[in-house]
């Protein structure tokens, strides 16, 4: 089952279920776009890039979301393209992701298992309790396998809380691998993270979107201060 099958199968299945909940959705139809500038690129422990560029568009109406994200660095032929169909009701959200991450000439069509397919399942609670939990299990894909060729089905469980220090804007994680695979070579703690954004004023008019996480990555063995700007 290839990603086109999965996102014609979703968006049939989420068609039928916005549809019951028509009158309690959010119909407004938007669009956005932006990118990070970050001092380095790390995912889930792994550090995969130095200084880059992450641009970012995504189309919601009616509490779906499809989208796509990049990334590039400035000092390798290497860049990542991810698109993304996801779905949200009520605190619950599912979703699919490709991602792909190769050179500059690489096939992007022609190699499908270069590609990186996986599934999410999330839930926050409320306004007043934002904790936030969330599933990914990889399921397609070459990269994801074990000497063998047996799919590890590599999976990242993760919480979150945000809350607000004065100005400052606070988000505490934690990301868990439940065994064997992409994260870790065994039930580890994947991540442990604190991210803080912030408006730096600029001037009256103006104030520039920053934000420093630090994440310490146990199952690799590894720490990492990352500096972003938000555009």
């Amino acid at each position: 089952m290839n990603f086109k099958t999965i996102t014609i199968f979703f968006l049939f299945t989420i068609t039928f279920t916005t549809y019951g909940q028509e009158d309690n959705a959010d119909r407004k139809l938007t669009f956005d776009v932006g990118a990070d500038l970050v001092s380095s690129f790390v995912w889930r422990g792994w550090y995969l890039a130095g200084p880059s560029i992450q641009p970012a568009m995504s189309l919601s109406a009616y509490g779906v979301t499809i989208g796509a994200w990049g990334s590039k660095d400035f000092s390798t032929i290497e860049k990542e393209i991810d698109f993304f169909i996801a779905y949200e009701f009520k605190g619950f959200s599912i979703g699919i992701a490709d991602y792909w991450m190769m050179y500059e000439e690489a096939p992007y069509f022609r190699n499908k298992g270069n590609h990186l397919i996986e599934g999410s399942l999330g839930y926050t609670f409320s306004e007043k309790f934002p904790l936030s939990i969330e599933i990914s299990t990889l399921f397609a894909g070459d990269e994801d396998v074990n000497e063998k060729g047996q799919k590890y089905f590599s999976t990242y469980i993760s919480a979150s809380f945000p809350f607000s220090v004065r100005d400052v804007n606070i988000e505490a994680g934690i990301g868990i691998s439940p065994w064997k695979g992409m994260y870790s070579n065994k039930l580890d703690v994947a991540t442990i993270s604190a991210k803080a954004s912030k408006n730096l004023r600029l001037s009256a008019e103006y104030a520039l979107p920053v934000f420093a996480e630090l994440i310490v990555a146990p199952a690799q063995d590894n720490i990492f201060l990352v500096f972003g700007i938000n555009f």
